[in-house]
């Protein structure tokens, strides 16, 4: 063969899509941009996504759904002693890693385990998971890299400190001791977002182009395993349809499920381009669902509540959109967890009981609208994420359901950093906000259930109880079920909540998820988890072949 005709092919076979070419760089597409990057306020995949690929938590649930350790060099038990009980409480053990180092070089440290602990437990940080950071008493100091959390009560999950997200102390401290109120404004994170020190996992970000891009490089202070890649660029592209095209262009390299293409358009894809892609369909432990304003004097009824899941037809949206892979939700947690109950009260699709319900709480039909008796329509307005095509999809259906039910439905889609950054944050949304909950195993739902966990200014909008749901009963639960370490209790407990849930409907099951992930055939070592640690925390395990 010629010279240049063999140069052409190769340079012809370098270029195919879905090959692995010569490059050290990685581009992954996901569908939301972060609203903050504070690992501990706000809420949001897309933040917990990307900073799985330049932070290591203590303690991760793996793709096997176990435990691990990442930054500790044991995990700690009650058997090997490194838990010891002390009354009520309890008191664990972790050594950090002796090779653990900011990006700056600076030494992870038993002094940032502490400063993490003031930042958490203040009442002002504005620190999502604050009740993690209440219920531990003291860190007690025992070196350099050792410390001893005690906590006030023995928990079944009592080692599982996931949520305790390490902060570097030494650049830290003084934004937050200045001003603890303006903290959230003020941290690193938001005003110095590419400062190496905030960083300890095998990358760091270096560049932010807001809504658009995050842009990392390989942290020189990492001293795990080498990843393959010097420079990884997570790419936002909130319509799915031009994410798609972006992975088909090169515009990409990479979709990632966890935030992806909505999985009936990832199954199109795979019919048209199974021979150039790997589309990997994971079932996961997240639960897609319609939080309720409660404050709302129409939703603070539970029979109009009702009323609407009995008008919506779930069972048939999620056959024709998502060829039955995505069950029918009836409560929050998903089937695939342990602890999952499936004799619950359920609501089929049944338009006459829920005319019935909505008789009964005084909405009758006039004109084809209901109206109340001082002649006020029925109408709610339902917020969700713009560009997701399979969320407008059911919003769509929802709406039009709804209609034949004599219920108006005024559909708003906000950009997702928008809709979660503020709307949902800030329980801005008037009356249905429709999104996802990604959950770890056994994920005991207080912070989005409990009656403390209420989201309001005086909190700094800590907390994920957006609903504002507030019930003894359901408090008494979340309560027992921390502290019940016999499985079989436990989960007859877990089913007293799930039903409790399906009874009062703080929120509006709708189905259980399942993620598409989508990468070339070339691209190996990504690990779907399908719950909410992502597959980034284990990146230094991709490579191109």
């Amino acid at each position: 063969m010629p010279f240049f005709r063999r140069l052409a092919v190769f340079a012809a076979l370098l270029l195919a899509p879905g090959l692995a070419m010569a490059k050290d760089e990685l581009v992954i597409g996901i569908t939301q941009f972060p609203a903050a990057f504070h690992p501990s306020i706000e809420s949001m995949l897309a933040k917990t996504y990307i900073l799985g690929l330049a932070r290591r938590p203590l303690t991760a649930f793996d793709a096997q759904w176990k435990l691990v350790c990442m930054l500790c060099t044991e995990l700690p038990t009650l058997e090997n002693g490194l838990a010891k009980r002390e009354g009520k409480g309890i008191a664990v053990t972790y050594t950090l890693r002796p090779d653990a180092r900011w990006g700056d070089g600076t030494p992870v440290s038993s002094d940032d385990a502490v400063f993490t602990w003031l930042v958490g437990r203040h009442p002002l940080s504005g620190v999502a998971s604050r009740e993690l950071y209440q219920r531990i008493t003291r860190v007690e100091v025992k070196g350099p890299r050792t410390f001893i959390l005690h906590f006030d009560r023995t928990t079944f999950d009592y080692n599982a400190v996931n949520d305790f997200a390490l902060l570097p102390a030494h650049i830290e401290r003084p934004r937050f001791e200045s001003a603890p109120a303006e903290y959230r404004n003020r941290t690193a994170f938001e005003q110095d977002t590419t400062n190496p020190g905030l960083y300890n996992g095998p990358f760091h970000i270096t560049e932010v182009v807001q809504g658009s891009a995050v842009v990392l490089a390989f942290n020189p202070q990492w001293t795990g395993p080498r990843p393959a890649f010097n420079r990884i660029v997570v790419k936002t592209i909130e319509n799915t349809a031009a994410l798609e095209a972006n992975l088909l262009s090169g515009g990409v390299d990479m979709i990632a499920g966890e935030l992806g293409l909505p999985l009936d358009q990832a199954l199109a894809f795979e019919k048209r381009q199974g021979n150039r892609f790997v589309v990997t369909t994971k079932p996961s432990l997240v639960y897609e669902h319609i939080d309720l304003n409660l404050t709302s004097p129409i939703l603070a009824d539970v029979r109009v509540r009702r009323a609407l899941l009995l008008a919506a037809d779930r069972a048939t949206l999620t056959k024709q959109l998502f060829a039955g892979r995505q069950p029918v939700a009836h409560a929050l947690v998903p089937q695939l967890d342990w602890v999952h109950a499936d004799d619950l009260p359920k609501y089929p699709y049944d338009p006459a009981k829920a005319a019935a319900l909505l008789d009964e709480a005084g909405w009758k039909l006039s004109g084809g609208i209901r109206r109340n008796a001082k002649g006020d329509p029925l109408a709610v307005e339902l917020a969700t994420t713009a560009g997701n095509r399979s969320r407008e999809l059911v919003a769509q259906v929802l709406q039009a359901q709804w209609r034949k039910a004599g219920i108006e439905v005024r559909l708003v889609a906000q950009p997702p950093r928008v809709f979660f950054g503020d709307t949902v944050t800030k329980r801005r949304f008037p009356h249905l906000a429709m999104f996802a909950w990604y959950s770890a195993p056994e994920s005991v739902p207080r912070s989005q259930l409990h009656s403390s966990m209420v989201p309001e200014a005086d909190n700094n909008w800590a907390g994920q109880n957006y609903t504002g749901y507030a019930d003894p009963d359901m408090d008494q639960l979340i309560d027992a079920i921390e502290v019940e370490l016999d499985r079989v209790k436990r989960k007859r407990l877990w089913r007293d909540l799930q039903v409790k849930y399906a009874t009062d409907l703080p929120a509006l099951p709708l189905y259980f998820r399942a993620d598409a992930h989508i990468w070339p055939k070339a691209l190996k070592g990504v690990v779907p988890t399908g719950h909410q640690d992502p597959s980034t925390l284990w990146v230094e395990q991709w490579r191109w072949e």
